[in-house]
This record gives structure tokens, sequence and C-alpha cells, in this order.
């Protein structure tokens, strides 16, 4: 059966997962414009790899057996699909055709990620409210 801290465990790594998407997301609209970086180049968006891990009841990564799973951000990866060509010989940037690659980062898909990435935030913190209430019943319920 999965207990008050295992609930909690579950929805906490959630809230974290969330949190670090919604900070790659905040990367991406701010380089949304930016055509030069260190590595050369354009911006390349970012988009963080979740993955599960299976704990068990003592909340120990477990293989197999009876399990909850937490989720964690496996790896930061790069969008490397191409960005958007502009013409514009003025810029800086511009190869000798007279074009600007623009960043991959396509902002009303960064601003529908934002918001689903807040509200899976939103219910995580949902959720641990419900624990939290459940947890406090059982408390009454004892006394």
């Amino acid at each position: 059966m999965l207990g008050t801290f295992s609930a909690l465990e579950v929805s906490a790594s959630g809230l974290a997962a969330e949190r670090i998407r919604m900070n790659t997301i905040a990367s991406n609209l701010a380089n949304a414009r930016t055509t030069r970086t260190e590595a050369g180049g354009p911006y390349k968006r970012i988009d963080p790899l979740f993955e599960s891990k299976l704990l068990d009841s003592q909340g120990i990564e477990s293989p197999a057996g009876r399990a909850v799973s937490t989720v964690h951000v496996a790896r930061i990866v790069t969008d490397e699909r191409p960005g958007q060509l502009v013409y514009d010989p003025g810029h800086p940037d511009a190869n000798p055709n007279g074009y600007v690659e623009y960043p991959n980062v396509n902002v009303v898909e960064e601003m529908v990620n934002m918001i689903s990435a807040s509200r899976a935030y939103e219910a995580g913190v949902s959720a641990i409210d419900s624990i939290k209430q459940m947890a406090n019943s059982a408390l009454r319920i004892g006394r």
C-alpha cells in the first residue's frame, strides 16, 4: 500500500520535474531571437527528458515488485530541428546570401508548453494538499 510519505515523494518529484521544464521553457523564450551563441550559430531550443524510477515501500529504488514511480529529469536534450532563415542582409550574422538563421524556437509552441507545465504543477500541488488532508483526517480518527 502506498504510504503518506511515498505519496508525498511521488508528488514532490513531479513538482521538481515540472519546475525544471518551466525553466527550460523560460530559457527557450528568452533566447528566441539569439542568432549567435558561444558554441557558434543560433540558439537551439532545449527540452527536459523525463524518466520514471520505481521505489519500493521503503522509498528505495526498486526494479520490480510492489513499487510506485517517481519522475526525474534524466537529461536536457537539444532540439536539432533547423532554425528559421530570414532574409536580412544588413544583420551581422547574415550568411553570404543575406539570410540569418534564427533559433528553432516557436514562441506559440513554448507558450502552450508553459501552460501545460503550469497546469501539471498546479495538479501536483493539489495532490499534495489532498495527501495532507487525508493524513490530518487519519490523525483525527486516531484521537
